[in-house]
């Protein structure tokens, strides 16, 4: 006989689970037990805080489209992994994080490090449960986090339950998730409706596309010649170098993106909720009756209607609505070029009031890195840079939180390189969004997992600041930050690191981040000064190869 704790583990492998982030707890100590075997086929991850572990879990989410798991132990342990459940709530990233519960016979006593975890989580979680049943540790769980919306599952485990000998028989592989297709009636409704639009416009969203998925999209989108954009932080969702890509809505929205949605007269919105950031603040279009003809796809029912009323509701994946769309034609060419010709026009950036110009930093990017390259950030003003400035082709992918969480950027990183080590991955991250995470880096350093992370160091916590000067002017109070160097913390967790001053000295010092065999932290001064005279980029590189020599 096994204990709960081998069926547990031996279910999660048959599932297709492959690394599980965490910090180990007495409460789950039979899980890591059976962990012991299962080297190299599911690996624990020793985190460094709870947080960092579920954001890890969350990105691993939202860039395989596999559960990220997340294991921590009770109270404590799980209140700080609240950050990531709560992100891969509002990324819709499947995520299961297992939580060590107080044993059955203590329940209700207010025991040490007890929570009611249904209470706690009810609202943040797609599904919050506690077994009573060994043999019912994973039978709902896996499923629930990747169907309809994808979302993040929390299941408790008393240690009773997972100590038990038991005989109960491990799962024995993934059930076939068919996503919904659409209704046939409904796609020629759909495709009436767009074709008599002088000003149709397409807004996709979600982490749960496929590679045919996109590439489809991409077909229909083109050869319709129907401008595309991208709901917040899911611009890595469609080629950004295709004529009819127009930009992201998301915050900081551009002004011609903001004019697109309320001038369109019919959108196609796929596999999006219609959050805050993506509207503006539901502004763009009313509510609950759009001005705009909308057709809404998505996967729940629940989402369809949840904030506009659509004249078609499709309950659909993005990835069956996509292969089933035929080319509309209409003459809305100009209206497309419009859109296309405000996208570029994003890329031509003033001068920035520092020592180092992201402008010409990010246009350096989009011409070094590899067409597969991953991008993550966390939250702050800095997110403009890796959001605004940066292109994803159709290989590129960015892991952003939809929920403005700080932090995220530097786990996220970290889990994209275990799941793809042989791929860039570059993070941008604030000062004092570093700040939050950064003892991750030694959960980077034990499993090889050496990403390149640029800080811009501006001293300030900075969107805050905005805020402050803009509504209580020469009132600023609490955003000043002292920091510590950065490039020293980079090298005590054996990274390369090194202070960047100025411009022209990037390009050299990106290529020894990027070449550095245990990764790299480039700390970027962006504190603001006066403006000098802006070199071009080509005597930006000219003066790095100069250096160089």
């Amino acid at each position: 006989m096994r204990h709960g704790g081998q069926v547990l583990v031996e279910s999660l492998v048959a599932l297709g689970a492959r690394r599980a982030f965490g910090v180990p707890g007495e409460s789950y100590l039979a899980v890591l037990d059976a962990l012991h075997d299962t080297a190299g086929q599911l690996d624990f991850i020793n985190s460094r805080n709870e947080g960092g572990a579920a954001f890890m879990a969350a990105a691993w989410g939202k860039l395989t489209g596999s559960p990220g798991i997340c294991m921590v132990t009770r109270g404590p342990g799980v209140t700080n992994a609240s950050i990531g459940i709560h992100t891969a709530m509002q990324d819709s990233a499947p995520m299961i994080c297992f939580v060590g519960q107080v044993g059955t016979d203590m329940k209700g006593r207010e025991a040490f490090q007890e929570i009611d975890y249904r209470a706690v989580f009810g609202t943040m979680a797609k599904w919050a449960v506690e077994i009573d049943r060994v043999e019912r540790i994973l039978s709902r769980a896996w499923t629930m986090g990747r169907s309809a919306r994808p979302g993040r599952v929390v299941v408790a485990l008393p240690e009773d339950m997972l100590s038990s000998a038991c005989e109960a028989s491990a799962l024995t592989g993934p059930i076939r998730l068919a996503e919904p297709a659409p209704d046939a009636q409904a796609l020629r409704e759909a495709r009436a409706m767009l074709a008599a639009s002088a000003r149709p416009l397409i807004l996709i969203g979600g982490c749960n596309w496929t590679g045919a998925g996109q590439a489809a999209m991409q077909a229909f989108a083109e050869a319709s010649n129907i401008p595309v954009i991208a709901a917040f932080r899911y611009q890595d969702m469609f080629d950004n170098h295709s004529p009819v890509y127009a930009g992201e809505a998301g915050v900081g929205m551009p002004a011609h993106v903001k004019a697109l949605i309320r001038q369109a007269d019919c959108i196609l919105a796929v596999n999006t909720r219609f959050g805050e950031m993506t509207t503006d603040g539901y502004t763009l279009l009313s509510v609950p009756d759009p001005v705009q003809r909308l057709i809404h796809v998505h996967a729940s029912a629940d989402e369809i209607g949840k904030i506009y009323r659509p004249q078609i509701g499709i309950v659909s994946g993005p990835n069956a609505l996509a292969e089933s769309l035929e080319p509309v034609s209409g003459g809305w060419n100009e209206w497309t070029a419009a859109a296309r010709a405000g996208y570029e026009a994003t890329f031509d950036l003033p001068p920035q009031p520092s020592p180092v110009d992201m402008g010409l930093v990010t246009a350096h990017l989009r011409d070094v890195l590899a067409a597969d390259a991953i991008i993550t950030n966390g939250a702050g003003n800095f997110a403009y840079w890796p959001n605004k400035a940066m292109k994803y082709g159709k290989a590129g992918r960015l892991l952003a939180p939809q929920s403005g969480a700080m932090g995220y950027g530097v786990p996220a990183a970290i889990a994209a390189r275990i799941a793809h080590p042989g791929r860039q991955v570059v993070c941008f991250a604030g000062d004092g969004d570093f700040q939050m995470n950064f003892q991750e880096l030694a959960t980077a350093a034990q499993y090889d997992a050496a990403p390149v992370i640029l800080i811009l160091n501006n001293g300030i916590y900075g969107t805050i600041r905005a805020h402050q000067e803009r509504n209580y002017p020469a009132r600023v109070s609490g955003t000043d930050m002292v920091s510590p160097d950065f490039p020293m913390i980079a090298r005590a967790y054996g990274m390369h690191g090194e202070r960047v001053e100025a411009t022209a000295d990037f390009p050299a010092a990106l290529d020894r981040a990027l070449t550095s065999p245990t990764g790299a932290v480039l700390d970027l001064n962006t504190a603001a000064e006066a403006l000098t005279p802006r070199q071009s980029l080509s005597e930006m590189r000219a003066a790095a190869l100069k250096a160089q020599a």
